[in-house]
């Protein structure tokens, strides 16, 4: 039997499958003793077919909110009664607050943190540049909005399934046009002949995690080019090689982990803890893995 007994200090978790390699709780646990909120931090693992009652249980036990990730992340929006433009865009969240007045909120705060961690901890300007995002996933489809809004002068969306990400550029059309970005999608084997090439790439698929090789040729890279995937520890590593060895900058995904988690717990609990401190921290732990 799932235990039902009442949260006795505000709790979040992480709801994911699998979680249990999560850095979550150590992040948000030190932003709670950094700002003074006392709260409790936890992995809930979901059950594939499972995540709408997880979620439900959590929230009957007085849980206070959440981040969830793969591969949920498309079934936040319709389990809320509020959502951010951000979610509506992307169609995905990664966070969720429950309030005292029994409503639930979500937003995605990946775009966020990736952004923030290419322009201010990788120092690398996003307006007028060119760039790539790989992947059309729940992943991609929270990075696309921020990304544009940051005004690079072309974003191209590529992925194996053409149509996926025809998809998400078509929800993403008028932010584009607002922001004077030249939006486009492409199936990955267009990109092959080297004939488009861009100053950032965003890996946002799911390859390095199933230890797949990089999906697109080199090729892509200009000189000098931001390389980043979106994962980090042991898993980043064969991109971050792969990145360096034809000339780009390599970066994982370990900084925009820790910006996504810096507004989440915003969104939580209406206070912003330092994330630039933490992240040397926890980049040290991480690397030494």
């Amino acid at each position: 039997m799932p235990d039902t007994t009442p949260y006795a200090i505000d709790t979040y978790c992480i709801f994911g499958h699998p979680v249990a390699h999560s850095r979550s709780p150590w992040i948000q646990s030190r932003f709670a003793e950094q700002t003074g909120q006392r709260l409790h931090y936890d992995r809930i693992e979901a059950p594939l077919d499972g995540f709408p009652a997880t979620l439900a249980a959590f929230r009957a036990r007085g849980g206070r909110g959440g981040n969830i990730t793969s591969p949920f992340k498309f079934e936040v929006p319709a389990l809320t009664d509020h959502q951010t433009e951000r979610v509506r865009l992307a169609g995905a969240a990664n966070t969720v607050r429950f309030d005292d007045d029994g409503s639930a909120h979500a937003d995605n705060t990946d775009g966020i943190g990736l952004v923030d961690d290419i322009t201010a901890n990788a120092g690398v300007p996003l307006a007028g540049r060119r760039v790539l995002l790989l992947g059309a996933g729940g992943a991609a489809a929270g990075a696309l909005g921020p990304l544009l809004e940051a005004g690079p002068e072309r974003l191209v969306v590529a992925n194996r399934t053409a149509a996926r990400a025809e998809a998400l550029v078509a929800l993403h059309a008028p932010l584009a046009r607002r922001h004077g970005a030249d939006l486009a999608a492409l199936p990955l084997d267009a990109l092959e002949a080297g004939a488009h090439t861009f100053d950032v790439l965003v890996n946002a698929s799911a390859s390095s995690l199933g230890g797949a090789p990089v999906p697109v040729s080199p090729r892509v890279l200009r000189p000098g080019a931001l390389a980043l995937d979106m994962v980090y520890g042991p898993a980043a590593r064969p991109f971050l090689a792969w990145a360096a060895e034809h000339g780009a900058v390599p970066r994982d995904g370990l900084g925009m982990l820790v910006g996504q988690a810096v507004e989440s717990f915003a969104f939580w609990r209406g206070v912003r803890p330092d994330g630039r401190a933490l992240l040397a921290e926890l980049r040290a732990i991480v690397d030494a893995a």
